[in-house]
């Protein structure tokens, strides 16, 4: 009955439209009301929620990531892919080109919508151009955004460090997610030459060695930044933390004295954006917080391990069901507020079965980026539609093969735990 209290305020709430993280707050105050906990322990709860130093991690990679995204970094990357791709003169070449730049953008902008926006301005056009369906260009751009959500600096893996209490390490989980996040985009560009054939898309065009090497050494500013934020990280120069403001530093100096792509007077509305994002962040894991220590007092966490158990003892079959149902959940609620809803509940489950937490990470990880890419709270197809002007039942009837490779990805992510592992135990980390 207790579940059924903030369950319910929750749905109510969502049905109102409330803002999630205020829907938040309401559910664990109801909880807490109902099973007699002072609401004051819930409003420190709160506090404490934001309360981590490791929290300066989001705002400095935001930062750092809408910089670089903006200040003409996409653009680049595409051009540095296409030489790339140009060299093999492939039938659906500018395709594989849409998603290894978006691999490259996803190493520094660590947001799905941002790489969405950033590669479906330059790429969906230019595909469109060259012969590909404005369709097409649009699944592919939306579907290889999901990568950033994996690789690092993903800010989702931050904020699932922090759903955990701190007691995962961000570098952990960065590293973990570099192999599947490049697993991704591999199955894509091979699912894209495939429809390339299939539907006789045009082959990509080389590139003049000066030319070449041109665009190589004007992308190679941004790609340091990647540099720097793994490299300082595994060198032991600073710690992820510093990283992020580092990155920061070298992403403006580059954008506006190196690229001059961006206009000074422009800056402050950027750092706006910027500061609200990060503000909805913080406002969403403080109230978060307040739920997650609702929940662990009416034991959730373990009633849901006793239900699991009922249905099956099988580990593999209760990875199966929580899969369902992270992908359900992500079709219906954003990630943030999913990631921060479900770890505290799901952890100790699949810790129960022998699942690392880490490796349990990249799964939620991409199932719930699954769902960013379905209606109806899709917020990377949605970005992806107006980006690229088509509609969202035009994409919805044409993404099904991108579905179909990423659930298979998802389901190597799952049941080869090295996918995720074999780097972080590589690195000792």
């Amino acid at each position: 009955m207790e579940i059924l209290i903030v369950v319910g305020t929750l749905l109510v709430c969502f049905a109102l439209g409330v803002p999630i993280a205020y829907a938040l707050g309401l559910g664990a105050l109801a909880g807490a009301y109902w099973i007699g906990i002072p609401l004051e322990a819930v409003m420190l709860q709160v506090s404490s929620g934001v309360s981590k130093f490791a929290m300066l991690t989001i705002p400095f990679f935001v930062l750092a990531g809408a910089i670089m995204a903006e200040g003409g970094m996409a653009r680049r990357l595409v051009a540095f892919a296409n030489v790339l791709v140009g060299l093999v003169r492939i039938r659906g070449g500018l395709s594989a080109v849409n998603v290894l730049a978006t691999t490259f953008l996803s190493g520094i902008s660590g947001s799905a919508v941002a790489d969405t926006s950033a590669i479906g301005s330059v790429m969906i056009p230019q595909m469109e151009r060259t012969g590909y369906p404005r369709v097409f260009a649009t699944n592919v751009t939306i579907s290889a955004s999901v990568q950033a959500l994996l690789v690092p600096p993903s800010h989702n893996a931050v904020i699932y460090s922090l759903a955990t209490g701190g007691t995962i390490s961000i570098i952990s989980l960065f590293m973990a997610g570099v192999m599947p996040g490049l697993l991704l985009g591999a199955s894509l560009v091979l699912l894209c030459l495939v429809l390339a054939y299939r539907n006789g898309h045009p082959r990509g065009e080389s590139v003049p060695l000066r030319e070449a090497v041109r665009v190589a050494v004007d992308a190679l500013w941004g790609l340091v930044t990647l540099a720097i934020i793994l490299g300082g990280i595994l060198g032991g120069v600073f710690t992820a933390i510093e990283a992020g403001a580092v990155a920061c530093i070298w992403a403006f100096f580059v954008t506006m004295f190196i690229y001059r792509d961006y206009r000074w007077r422009d800056l402050p509305e950027l750092i706006h954006r910027t500061t609200r994002t990060v503000a909805m962040v913080m406002t969403l894991i403080a109230f978060a917080s307040s739920v997650g220590y609702v929940m662990a007092l009416m034991q959730v966490p373990a009633r849901v391990t006793a239900l699991l158990l009922t249905l099956s003892s099988d580990k593999n079959v209760i990875l199966f069901l929580i899969n369902i149902l992270l992908l359900v959940l992500g079709c219906l609620l954003d990630m943030a507020p999913s990631i921060l809803i479900v770890t505290p509940i799901l952890l100790p489950v699949v810790m129960k079965f022998g699942v690392d937490p880490v490796h349990f990470g990249m799964i939620m990880l991409l199932n719930l980026g699954i769902g960013l890419c379905h209606p109806p709270v899709g917020a990377i197809l949605f970005v992806g539609c107006a980006v690229g002007r088509v509609t969202i039942e035009q994409v919805v009837r044409e993404i099904w093969p991108f579905y179909g490779v990423m659930f298979i990805v998802l389901m190597l992510v799952t049941y080869i735990p090295a996918v995720s592992l074999w780097l972080p135990h590589i690195l000792r980390l």
